[in-house]
């Protein structure tokens, strides 16, 4: 398989706090990676480095061979609209559309029509298992609805890479099963390569894959084996 993001060495400090200490790591093209590590341990923050949300300030970061971190910002934004896909925590939908325009909003900055986004997004109200929750907007959803949507939202652009930050982080035992699954899935069937960051054991059971981050520094554990 191909490297399709890589950190190479990558330090990154908070002032005087640094968060990163030269970490390495390495993802596969169409893998399922599960970033663990204790609070504070720099999981977060490497994530975001590797989707260009955030600048080191050493070492380097390629995607699909090529630098990203010396890219100008536009440039990197234009990489996370077009090339990336992003699933946090709390899902963060915008409260004033419904779930079918949250859905197909990546679309939409993408430049397509309005029809045609809201033609692309509304397949996955029955794939997600969200029939007849078109027009809700994100106060009348439950969490678990509401992180499917954002599940949704991730994917509905087929990204490159999809970046899902403790997805099931504000979620029941029972729902973030069923979020894990329907990401797992949803991923495999369209070639998306997926970095999760997650403590949990449980979600990370989900990966092909494991690495861990301990005090900025990221070890990549082999296929099967398990973070201690």
């Amino acid at each position: 398989m191909t490297a399709i993001i890589e950190a190479r060495d990558v330090a990154l400090a908070f002032g005087e706090t640094p968060a990163l200490r030269g970490a390495s790591l390495s993802v596969q093209a169409g893998e399922v990676l599960a970033v663990m590590g204790p609070s504070g341990s720099g999981k977060s923050t490497l994530l975001h480095c590797l989707a260009g949300i955030l600048v080191p300030d050493a070492g380097e970061v390629l995607f699909e061979g090529r630098r990203l971190d010396t890219l100008p910002e536009a440039r990197r934004s234009a990489l996370r609209r077009d090339r990336f896909g992003f699933v946090f925590q709390f899902g963060q939908l915008v409260p004033e559309l419904t779930a079918e325009e949250n859905i197909a909003l990546p679309l939409l900055l993408n430049g397509v029509r309005r029809a045609a986004a809201l033609a692309e997004a509304r397949p996955w109200f029955a794939r997600l298992g969200l029939d007849g929750l078109e027009k809700r907007r994100s106060g009348e959803l439950s969490g678990g609805q509401a992180q499917r949507v954002a599940l949704a939202r991730g994917l509905v652009a087929r990204p490159k890479v999809l970046f899902a930050d403790e997805p099931t982080g504000a979620l029941d035992s029972l729902t973030g099963e069923q979020v894990m699954e329907l990401m797992v899935a949803s991923a495999k069937e369209q070639g998306t390569t997926v970095v999760l960051v997650t403590h949990e054991a449980r979600v990370a059971a989900y990966a092909d894959r494991e690495a861990v981050v301990r005090d900025g520094r990221a070890r990549a554990l082999p296929a099967g084996a398990v973070a201690s």
